[in-house]
This record gives structure tokens, sequence and C-alpha cells, in this order.
């Protein structure tokens, strides 16, 4: 399964999310590259959008081959066998880790800004990333969300190595991953467009979802009527629809697809 880039893939994890019937759900995304899948999935369950902090440690010797992950409230994961078999050393752990807490906590104050969590407790926290390789990093930001007392964990990723569900059974309450081929060498191999994602886009994505929330809230429960005209390429499309509460915004992606959502 290929998917044409992150939001194509959200649009896929939202519906198997949404099959579920999930009680109470707060999406939280593991930032940058999860934020843009997470945000469909927000929008298809109609659920708060937060971002959940972690950092991989690298191994000393081998920055990209992570020997664990830390996250927000002091949270350390390690990948033992990693470290066992490079003999890293603690004082070595710790180095790296310092070193990564410094970016963690710049990320919290540059994604949030001066918002708090969405609180996480005695709700189901849906974790979210573009795809999953060692597991470290999503390991780690299930135990973060599980200390900030969220009553259930819902792992969810596009595309991951074959027993992925069972690697991760022993932190997360449920596992959904649309596709876990044989051939797995790494996450953009399942993606047409792999582009980076920028720090300015996961602060305009989280506002967006934020005033998305404040907007919904603000309008109550019922829908309302609106005129609109929608011209996709040289199709100019004119009519009335229903929109749902808290909606401002009338979209249509590059497959021609109608989306409605708040700002």
């Amino acid at each position: 399964m290929t998917f044409r880039d992150r939001t194509d893939a959200g649009e896929g994890l939202a519906r198997a999310l949404t099959d579920r019937h999930i009680d109470d759900p707060v999406v939280v995304a593991l930032p940058r590259g999860g934020v843009p899948v997470a945000l469909e999935v927000a929008r298809a369950l109609h659920a708060p959008l937060d971002v959940i902090l972690v950092r991989k440690l690298g191994a000393p010797m081998q920055p990209e081959l992570a020997m664990g992950a830390i996250g927000e409230g002091g949270v350390r994961v390690l990948a033992d066998r990693v470290v066992a078999s490079l003999r890293v050393s603690e004082a070595d752990i710790a180095a790296v880790e310092a070193r990564e807490r410094v970016e963690l906590d710049r990320r919290a104050k540059r994604f949030r800004g001066p918002r708090d969590w969405v609180p996480l407790a005695g709700r189901t926290a849906i974790v979210v990333d573009d795809g999953i390789a060692t597991g470290s990093t999503a390991r780690a930001a299930c135990t973060v969300a599980r200390a900030h007392g969220a009553r259930r964990i819902v792992f969810a990723a596009p595309v991951g190595p074959i027993g992925v569900e069972e690697a991760m059974a022993d932190v997360a309450d449920d596992v959904v991953v649309l596709d876990t081929p044989v051939r797995f060498f790494a996450i953009g191999q399942f993606y047409d467009d792999f582009t980076q994602v920028s720090d300015e886009e996961v602060v305009e994505m989280l506002d967006r979802a934020h005033h998305a929330a404040a907007g919904a809230e603000g309008a109550g429960t019922a829908g309302y009527d609106a005129e609109v005209a929608i011209k996709a390429g040289a199709i100019v499309w004119s009519g009335r629809l229903t929109l749902p509460a808290g909606a401002r915004e009338v979209e249509v992606d590059a497959a021609g697809k109608l989306k409605v959502w708040p700002r």
C-alpha cells in the first residue's frame, strides 16, 4: 500500500478508527510528521488534537540508530537489545538524554505556545504517527499518555513492520496499522510525497484544530445551511449545504474531495 501523502494516509487511518466507535477520544500526534496524519483523524472523530512530545535517543556512534526515546514528564524508554549490543554506558545515555531534553522543551514551547496539554485523564488517547519503524518513539509516546492519566491507549499509524501489534501490546490497549508489508525498510518508501513537515506547519495545524474545537463548542450542536460556490479546476459547483456546527470553511483537496473544516 502506498499513500499519496500524509493527508491521504490520515484519511485512511481515520476511516479505520471511525469504525471502532472509540469513546471520548483525544488525538495526540507525534511531531512533526504525525501531525498532518492526526489532523485528519481528529477531524473525522470530532476530537481535540494535541502533540505528544518525545525524542529519539540516538546511539553515540550511530545517531540514526535508536537506542531508546524520552518523553515529557521524565519518561525514558530504552531498547535494551540495542544498548547491550553496542555496550552503551549509562553515562553515554545520560549525555544524549540531556541534549535531547533541551530540544524537547524547545518544541513544547514552540508548538503549544501558551496552551496547556489537552487533558487526557480518564479519556482514550489515540497516539498517531506517520509510520512506525523501531517502535521506541511510539512506545515512549504511549507511556507518556498513560502517565498523564489516559484510561485507554490506541496507537495508530498508516504503516509498520510485521509484528507491530504484538510489539506494542504491552504499552497500548489497541494498535491500528493499515499496512504491515513484508518488505519494510523505511517509512518513506510507502509515501509518494514524504516531504519533511516544518515547525511552522505544525503550529498552523494545531492552531487550526484549536480554533475549530473552540468554534464547534461555541456554536452548539445544531447545524446550519450555507450558500457555497466551489471551484475545482474548470468545474464550478454552487448550491446549498447543511454544515455541521462550528464549520466555517469548505475545501476541495487535490483529489476533488470535499472537506468541511472550521477555522
